[in-house]
């Protein structure tokens, strides 16, 4: 038998669905988890804070698989898995498409003004013209990062007649390379971050970037809050140097009431619900966990792997 440590959370589509080598270890708690952790092969250690898990991790010293939702892990101890070779699956693709429906109707209400236009109505008040006038189409949109989610975001903006440019390590067709795009900024009327969050990719997005932009440039990041610095942005924003900044994803998170963000008309700040905009993600993740317990049974590759030496 196979010991897997497992959050009650995910209990009830799971645990029907076990095969019968697993030996399921479910906890409610942090200190349940630490109890059950050295026993561990197979964890799945998700909490809504960072630093339990964390403990956990170093706790499950006969760890050989660590699943979880999150796409973004960089929290985690990864150098310490990757010393005691365990292999982690992540949540990369569970919220692709939210995620991407997501990215298209911040452009799509800023492009429309449709704040003003829900303010509007709180204020029983008829509008005799459109707060916003911009379309889509026809506009060129730089991607950075074409993962599960950017993928899914650029056949979306596409479906708009979008000018849709990702930047690849190949520099495919139609494709920037990661030294080209600065060089290309000043081209494009709307630039879209959807990268990992590493040390390479830490506020990619930074007063240069900012400058090199057009005045009427949209910023937008469903990414990770600390691929642009939030400082810097703010000083743009704030002397209009481009149009607008929507984010999902700020830098801490959550954003301090006294953030100068809430306050910037030209600011979006959508708390980091884009992921979490939807009813389907347990089900997925429990469905992909159970297929993958068949692969690791038959001694197949488990997926999708997280790149320990990468972060992503």
């Amino acid at each position: 038998m196979t010991k897997a440590v497992l959050s009650a959370l995910i209990r009830p589509l799971v645990e029907p669905r076990l095969p019968d080598w697993v030996e399921p270890m479910w906890f409610m708690s942090k200190e349940q988890a630490l109890e059950f952790a050295p026993q561990a092969e197979i964890g799945w250690f998700d909490l809504n804070e960072k630093e339990p898990m964390i403990e956990i991790a170093h706790a499950a010293t006969n760890l050989k698989w660590l699943n979880s939702i999150y796409a973004g892990l960089d929290f985690m101890p990864l150098d310490v898995l990757a010393e005691r070779g365990v292999v982690v699956t992540n949540g990369v693709g569970i919220n692709a498409i939210t995620i991407a429906e997501y990215t298209v109707m911040l452009m799509l209400a800023h492009a429309k003004g449709y704040r003003e236009v829900v303010r509007a109505q709180e204020r029983h008040e008829w509008l005799l013209d459109s707060p916003g006038k911009r379309e889509l189409s026809g506009e060129r949109v730089l991607l950075l990062g074409l993962g599960a989610i950017g993928k899914l975001i650029k056949t979306r903006l596409e479906a708009f007649d979008m000018e849709v440019v990702p930047v690849r390590r190949s520099g495919a067709e139609g494709a920037l390379t990661p030294d080209a795009w600065r060089g290309e900024l000043g081209s494009f009327d709307w630039v879209v971050l959807a990268v990992p969050s590493t040390p390479e990719t830490r506020h990619m997005i930074g007063a240069a970037e900012l400058a090199a932009m057009r005045p009427n440039a949209v910023l937008v990041n469903i990414a990770r809050g600390d691929v642009v610095d939030q400082g810097a942005l703010v000083a743009a924003l704030d002397k209009k140097q481009i149009e607008a900044a929507l984010l999902d994803v700020t830098d801490p998170e959550p954003l301090p009431p006294d953030h100068p963000l809430w306050e910037l008309d030209n600011a979006q700040v959508t708390m980091h619900l884009s992921g979490r905009a939807q009813t389907k993600m347990f089900q997925r993740s429990a469905d992909r966990f159970v297929e993958n317990l068949e692969r690791w049974q038959r001694g197949e590759p488990v997926e999708p792997q997280l790149d320990l030496a990468l972060g992503y």
